[in-house]
């Protein structure tokens, strides 16, 4: 069985973004920055939603394109559609039964890729086996919360903690 893992950067209030998209206040470079984009080496299949699809054009993304170009990409969406996607870029409805079907497919584990309400709907339905969060020393005060606006309880084991740059924790816990 594949395991879906939540890597995402979160502010200590608990922010994966802060008002109107901003993550400014993030930390943007070093070892730590390097350590998650070695990370995402690792993953063969990323899962996440309109939202954080469409977030990537911010970046430079391109509508239907990959944005980890060694990585099957399932974007949650009841509205969004490309008009020449690439072949590793498939919107798909949110739907229980597919995400269980990814994780009894072959592969590495599933990268779930920031979205707070994807987030938290996986929580709800126990899909998430690892929380891997980039802890920044900062506060946003408001924004997108980690789990979006998901009420459930949850008591993790922490796996690791690794200090980098900058103030940047990278915490790991089991589900």
């Amino acid at each position: 069985m594949r395991e879906i893992i939540y890597y995402v950067a979160s502010s200590l209030d608990g922010y994966i973004s802060g008002p109107e998209e901003d993550v400014s206040l993030f930390v943007g470079e070093g070892n730590g920055v390097t350590q998650y984009l070695n990370d995402l080496q690792a993953f063969d299949t990323v899962i996440m939603g309109r939202k954080t699809y469409e977030f990537g054009y911010k970046f430079g993304l391109e509508a239907g394109q990959p944005a980890y170009p060694h990585m099957e990409h399932y974007i949650v969406s009841e509205t969004l559609s490309f008009e020449n996607a690439h072949e590793k870029v498939h919107v798909i409805s949110l739907d229980l039964d597919f995400i269980q079907s990814l994780k009894k497919g072959e592969g590495t584990p599933i990268y779930l890729c920031g979205g707070g309400e994807l987030a938290a709907w996986c929580l709800e339905h126990d899909l998430i086996d690892t929380l891997k969060i980039k802890l920044n020393p900062i506060l946003l005060g408001a924004g997108v919360p980690l789990f979006g606006s998901s009420q459930k309880s949850w008591k993790g084991q922490l796996l690791s903690s690794e200090t980098y740059d900058g103030g940047l924790l990278i915490n790991t816990y089991k589900m």
